[in-house]
């Protein structure tokens, strides 16, 4: 009897000691919050514009034309289907922001100071300018760092506690608000 008790406290202090241990371990892993890009870019329209793959969805239907795309955000109501999910992200100091784009087409996932306009003028809202983050587009470093293409990721490190706007250089209504506790 006595020794069976011996095996059976040794057992339950094995297993607090592990039980502890996967609990710490998990403390010091480092988190991953997701963030997806999605647009409805219609191939054909794209395509026969801006060249052949550049456009590769592949949803059924629900397609925006690029004579669409234009003419919406110029009359201020930009395609709702073209968006980055979530719009706002409650994240820890030390989490990673992965960035997927799970659309037909590239994006940018560009950290701006304010929301504002994107390097395409004829996708900013009327009276919009462009945002200093996105100035010059893809000539420039900093934004061309930024891009994801069709199929990709990006992963965003280091955050510092506040708030961080990031947004879609091409697509400036594509915006998320991440917020560091």
């Amino acid at each position: 009897m006595k020794i069976t008790t011996v095996k059976f406290s040794l057992l339950a202090g094995c297993l607090l000691f592990a039980g502890a241990t996967h609990a710490l371990a998990q403390e010091n892993t480092p988190s991953i919050a997701q963030v997806v890009a999605l647009d409805e870019c219609d191939p054909t329209t794209f395509n026969a514009v801006l060249g052949p793959d550049f456009c590769k969805n592949v949803t059924l239907g629900a397609f925006t034309t690029l004579s669409e795309l234009f003419a919406k955000a110029a009359a201020g109501t930009p395609d709702p289907g073209w968006d980055f999910e979530p719009d706002t992200l409650n994240i820890r100091q030390g989490t990673t922001v992965v960035v997927v784009d799970q659309g037909g087409e590239p994006h940018t996932f560009t950290e701006v100071k304010q929301f504002g306009g994107g390097f395409i003028a004829p996708l900013n809202a009327p009276g919009e300018d462009t945002v200093p983050a996105c100035a010059g587009g893809f000539s420039t470093v900093a934004v061309a760092k930024t891009r994801i293409l069709q199929g990709s990721q990006l992963q965003i490190t280091g955050l510092s506690k506040g708030e961080h706007l990031f947004q879609c250089c091409i697509h400036p209504w594509m915006r998320v608000r991440v917020e560091v506790k």
